[in-house]
């Protein structure tokens, strides 16, 4: 459903799967954007012409007119718009179609709403010429974004993709206490199943990894509540 601009940033979303629509709608409502919605490519296409927006994610398989025509012919109406394709096909080959067809980037599912975040906000900031920030600090701990480096206190840290992800989460949200729906709804993708523990055992890890050797501690638990990582407790 189309809803008012609410927000500097506004997104296009033209996706038929409710699940997948509700989880991308929620979460870009929380880091800030507008979403208007819908689940036809030929009202999509209706909208990408009509409006201005300042990035669209376009889902291939759709009713009424597919994703791939949908981008070709917003680049045939010389509208700029920067478009991320989703896609349940990933090969190579589909990848360079989706991009040859006028796409800015493709993205296979399941996703993790956080890369999907990135790679937006990463597609604004080139459309409006702003230098993206490749690095992100709090206190000791850094992480830089491009070579997906971490450091504390000058000592490389090890992370795997998952872990990386909740750390660039945490980091992103310093001082703010963080829910585990909410962890869960931005580092995990719309397939992840709720009643799992894996986002306890995930904050365990991590913190073996970024605070067990290191004398101030980052990482904190607000029982009832959620995590923050902050310098002091």
């Amino acid at each position: 459903m189309v809803g008012p601009r609410e927000s500097a940033v506004r997104i296009l979303l033209v996706e038929d799967d409710e699940k997948i629509a509700s989880f991308i709608i929620k979460g870009m409502k929380a880091a800030g954007c507008a979403v208007d919605h819908v689940a036809d490519g030929r009202e999509g296409l209706t909208l990408a012409t009509a409006e201005p927006y300042d990035a669209a994610i376009v889902d291939i398989m759709l009713p009424g007119l597919d994703g791939l025509s949908v981008v070709g012919e917003m680049r045939k109406s010389k509208v700029a718009t920067p478009v991320i394709i989703l896609s349940a096909r990933g090969s190579v080959e589909d990848r360079v179609k989706g991009l040859q067809t006028g796409a800015d980037d493709y993205l296979t599912k399941p996703f993790a709403f956080t890369e999907l975040l990135a790679r937006v906000q990463a597609l604004v900031r080139r459309a409006s010429g702003i230098t993206e920030p490749t690095r992100l600090a709090v206190g000791d701990l850094s992480v830089n974004l491009v070579s997906r480096e971490v450091k504390r206190a000058d000592r490389n840290i090890d992370l795997q993709p998952m872990e990386f992800s909740l750390l660039e989460y945490l980091m992103r949200n310093a001082g703010r206490v963080v829910s585990r729906t909410m962890i869960m709804e931005h580092v995990w993708n719309y397939d992840f199943d709720p009643q799992t523990n894996v986002v306890e055992a995930r904050i365990c890890r991590l913190r073996d990894k970024i605070d067990r050797d290191f004398p101030g501690k980052l990482i904190h638990t607000v029982r009832g509540v959620g995590y923050v990582l902050r310098e002091n407790p």
